[in-house]
């Protein structure tokens, strides 16, 4: 019976997620990985930038503005 996949290593925080993710990206790019190595850098990567962008929209939500001296919720322009 085969083993569920691992569940990927949490990176410690936003700054070592981008950090891992460019040293992938870097490695990526020298077309030197087998193609096993290849996906899993791949997948690794997928899962940085959720990390990244989790962390992110997750701050977003925590900024706050001040507008005509009230205290509001900061809300992207899009």
């Amino acid at each position: 019976m085969a083993k569920p996949p691992a569940a990927p290593d949490q990176p410690s925080s936003y700054e070592s997620a981008q950090q891992e993710l460019e040293q992938l990206v870097a490695c990526m790019e020298t077309g030197q990985l087998p193609l096993d190595d290849l996906l899993q850098a791949y997948q690794r990567g997928a899962f940085l930038i959720s990390f990244c962008k989790t962390k992110l929209d997750s701050i977003e939500q925590q900024i706050k503005i001040l507008e005509d001296g009230q205290l509001k919720a900061w809300k992207p322009t899009t």
